[in-house]
């Protein structure tokens, strides 16, 4: 019995071993600290803050919202379409929902971003399929029906840029990853890469590819990339997207990790039944990085 006991653990720490080993974790042996570094280089530091008492003012936009339908294939997916009120185009976002669907708590954060001064698409990909909300398995068609709802974005008079950032959260990061590398979008139509706890693995994939391993299109993602999560998050899940961002960093891609404390996943969703203070902080904080990031990426596509 103890024979047989020890064979089964030697198996699994061999296992273990070859996952460790391969070439798409390697970075994640060296990782990068993002909490111990030197103050005026940590993320949250603002000089003119600390010195000169200046305050970052957002500008807030009141924000209109229609219905909107394109067609993906033979498959007409519905969207809702948000832009500031005040007349005029704007630079043009693609905001991708993730496992949830795009839902009362979701259809909020699309309505914030757009009151920044952006032209937000959203798409409701699994309405267009019949999919019941927070699916297991992933349908790869849905890939195609979030890269399809890019063209139509980029024709719309409401849009001031020839190309637009992505922006998603949870499994959502994973669709809007594909349409970039996979579809080709970052080559003639994404300026840009924004996601809220991304699920950077093939849902579909098995249970050690999705703990130890990130999705290889990671490596190819060339736009910059942002990327918001809580300290708190699910180990699995922080750990595979730590490690994408240092093999990105390894690369030499533009790419900032921001890790919020006090926070789980899901901070900028959490209903306000349970929702925190350090919830709230992140979720200003984020949106108004996003913001910035977005729109200095986005510039150089002005039409």
């Amino acid at each position: 019995m103890k024979i047989c006991q020890w064979a089964r653990r030697l198996t699994l720490c061999l296992m273990a071993l070859a996952v460790w080993s391969s070439p798409n974790v390697g970075y994640a042996q060296q990782p990068i600290d993002y909490q111990q570094v030197p103050i005026d280089k940590a993320w949250w530091w603002d000089e003119s803050w600390w010195n000169d008492g200046k305050l970052d003012v957002p500008e807030n936009f009141d924000v209109i919202e229609r219905q909107v339908s394109y067609m993906s294939g033979q498959i007409e997916v519905p969207a809702t379409l948000y832009r500031p009120k005040k007349a005029g185009t704007y630079p043009a976002i693609l905001f991708q929902h993730g496992r949830a669907g795009l839902i009362d708590g979701v259809q909020r954060h699309a309505r914030r971003l757009a009151a920044r001064g952006f032209t937000v698409l959203a798409p409701d990909v699994f309405s267009g399929r019949f999919i019941e909300s927070r699916p297991i398995e992933h349908d790869y068609a849905l890939e195609g029906d979030v890269n399809a709802g890019l063209s139509y974005l980029l024709t719309l008079p409401d849009v001031s840029t020839t190309r637009a950032c992505l922006y998603s959260h949870t499994r959502g990061g994973y669709y809007t990853l594909k349409v970039a590398v996979t579809k080709g979008r970052q080559d003639d139509a994404a300026a840009c890469y924004v996601s809220y706890y991304p699920h950077l693995q093939d849902p579909n994939a098995p249970e050690p590819m999705q703990v130890y391993r990130y999705a290889t299109e990671v490596d190819d993602l060339k736009i910059p990339a942002l990327i918001f999560i809580g300290e708190n998050d699910q180990y699995q899940r922080r750990r595979s997207m730590e490690t994408a961002v240092n093999a990105m960093l390894a690369l030499g891609r533009d790419v900032k990790l921001f890790v919020y404390p006090g926070t789980g996943r899901g901070f900028d969703f959490r209903p306000e039944t349970v929702r925190t203070f350090a919830d709230d902080l992140a979720s200003r904080d984020a949106i108004r990085r996003a913001d910035l990031f977005m729109h200095k990426h986005l510039a150089p596509y002005a039409r």
